[in-house]
C-alpha cells in the first residue's frame, strides 16, 4: 500500500493506493498520523477511491487510525468508499462507526459543520 498526504479544505487528506492490508503499511500510516497529531492536525479524511483490496487487517488499521485521531480531539472520516468496501463496512457494522462521504470535499466540509 502506498499513500499520499496533502492538506485540502482545512483538513489532512490521505489517499490510499493499492492493497490496504495492515502490517508494516499500517505501522507507517500510524507513524504519519502521530506526526500529524503532534503538528496539531487532527481532522483527517481518508480517500479510498484509489485502493484495490482491503482485508480485515486493513479494516483494523483504519479503526486504529480513527482511534488515534479521536483520542487527539479530532476524527478520521472516509471519502469515496467503493461499493465493495461499503458492503464490508455494513457486514462488520463498522458503517455505524465511520462517518463516510461521497467526496473528499464533503468529508472535509463536515468538520466545519461540527465546529
Amino acid at each position: 500500500m502506498n499513500y499520499n498526504v496533502d492538506e485540502r479544505y482545512n483538513s489532512v487528506v490521505i489517499t490510499l493506493k493499492g492493497n490496504v492490508m495492515g502490517g508494516p503499511d499500517g505501522s507507517k500510516l500510524h507513524d504519519t498520523l502521530h506526526e500529524l497529531q503532534e503538528a496539531g492536525k487532527t481532522n483527517v479524511v481518508v480517500d479510498l477511491s484509489k485502493f484495490k483490496f482491503m482485508n480485515s487487517s486493513g479494516l483494523g488499521m483504519l479503526i486504529s487510525a480513527m482511534t488515534t485521531m479521536r483520542n487527539a480531539g479530532g476524527d478520521l472520516r472516509l471519502a469515496k468508499v467503493a461499493d465493495r468496501i461499503q458492503s464490508l463496512l455494513v457486514i462488520t457494522k463498522l458503517i455505524t462507526v465511520f462517518k463516510h462521504f461521497e467526496s473528499v470535499e464533503d468529508a472535509a466540509k463536515s468538520y466545519e459543520q461540527d465546529a
